[in-house]
């Protein structure tokens, strides 16, 4: 792997993309450290040490809420919206048509959902302003609109940033700032879990159990992220002049974890919004009810948030992936699957298995998703160990290995995984 590594940057246009990935990656950690005008960081401090859901939000933005930076909302409007255009594409037959248009409609697909970041971003912003507004040095309606702007603006100028690492570095940026984010609150984790033990309050038994489920989940995610069901494909020969094509037999891979993190991302925003709103209203007894419910140590939020992660990888799986278009496609062709007719017999095989497999990744991402949380209860660990962080951690670091790879392979050096 460091072999491939070196390889890498010999090629002057990967060297680039990964220079230019890592200054983004240096810009969003110099402004997850600028704190916003007009907040005393004391009581967020306060705030974050006592509410489990605040620091979830805070590992997911990369210590930038505990610091109230300009990128305290982190990239989750973006993400909100993304859900909601995505909806909207399969209700609304203007936006289905547009999605239909090739690059040009996406182009206006991700117009209107910069558009739709920005509102809820501003939206969202208020609500985080009004909700902590004892924190604030000037609680009044200019200091909240001031505050209220100066994080939808971070939010903004984090969308930019992802669109440029998509375009310009390697990888999908708005998963990558994700990924920045998680990992850079790992070394303080480390160090908290040695401070734990040296001090006598977590068992070194409880640390090597968190360990090898730890490398255990890392061993499933990858398994299940590279898992594949290959369907047999048979394309007939056809003359052409004087030359003749196809004959050959391949075959159609079917990934068991299509979606990748996207179902996981977009149930955790999801999940995360009621309890945030909640915790807002601190002496209303239905937002009392709804925190205790959507406190990711409970049992509901559990259910729901395995529920929502089961639902977007169908949902995510069946936008990308159409088995008409594909049986379409291998009828034109002059391809079939043996022992079926061409057309719709075969796009409703391939849909059948797609189901099957879909439901097996899944199962697979929401267990994964839930089970840290489930091990945090029970050996009663101190400090926050995500399901959800481990996924975009694993998955984001496979998808942006396997574009490195696409480049190497293209000049022809040997890639990372062999």
């Amino acid at each position: 792997m460091l072999d491939a590594f070196r390889s890498a940057l010999k090629i002057g246009e990967l060297r680039q993309k990964l220079i230019f990935t890592l200054m983004m990656f240096l810009v969003f950690r110099i402004g997850a450290h600028i704190p916003v005008p007009g907040i005393n960081l004391a009581i967020i401090e306060e705030l974050i040490s006592g509410g489990q859901l605040l620091g979830f939000f805070d590992v997911i933005s990369g210590g930038a809420f505990r610091n109230f930076s300009i990128f305290a909302m982190s990239i989750t409007p973006y993400i909100n919206a993304s859900i909601i255009m995505q909806l909207l594409t399969v209700v609304v037959p203007q936006l289905e048509a547009l999605a239909k248009e090739g690059v040009e409609g996406r182009k206006k697909i991700t117009e209107y959902t910069r558009y739709l970041t920005v509102v809820l971003g501003f939206v969202q912003a208020i609500g985080i302003s009004f909700g902590l507004r004892r924190a604030l040095v000037d609680p009044s309606l200019p200091g909240i609109l001031l505050i209220a702007l100066t994080l939808t603006a971070g939010t903004a100028f984090l969308m930019w940033l992802g669109e440029q690492i998509t375009e310009k570095g390697i990888g999908n940026g708005i998963s990558l700032i994700i990924f920045a984010g998680i990992v850079s609150s790992l070394p303080g984790g480390i160090y908290a879990l040695f401070t734990y033990v040296a001090a006598g309050t977590l068992n070194p038994i409880a640390v090597i159990i968190l360990l090898i489920v730890a490398v255990a989940a890392i061993v499933g995610v990858v398994a299940i992220h590279e898992g594949q069901r290959r369907i047999p494909v048979q394309y007939a020969k056809r003359v052409v002049g004087r030359k003749v094509y196809g004959g050959q037999s391949t075959h159609l891979p079917i990934k068991v974890n299509s979606a990748g993190v996207i179902p996981v991302i977009f149930a955790m925003s999801i999940m995360m919004f009621p309890g945030t709103i909640a915790s807002w209203f601190p002496d209303n007894g239905f937002a009392q009810w709804v925190t205790r419910v959507f406190d990711f140590t409970s049992i509901p939020y559990m259910i729901f948030y395995a529920l929502l992660i089961i639902f977007f990888t169908f949902f995510y799986s069946s936008i990308t992936f159409n088995p008409i278009d594909v049986a379409d496609n291998m009828k034109k062709y002059g391809g079939f699957i043996p022992g079926l007719r061409p057309g719709r017999p075969t796009a409703e095989y391939i849909q059948r298995i797609m189901n099957r497999i879909t439901l097996a990744g899944a199962i697979f991402l929401a267990g994964i998703a839930i089970m840290p949380t489930i091990l945090i209860v029970l050996i009663d660990l101190p400090i926050f160990f995500g399901g959800t962080a481990l996924l975009i951690v694993v998955g984001v670091a496979l998808e942006t290995m396997k574009q490195m790879e696409a480049h190497l392979l293209m000049r022809h050096y040997e890639g990372f995984m062999k």
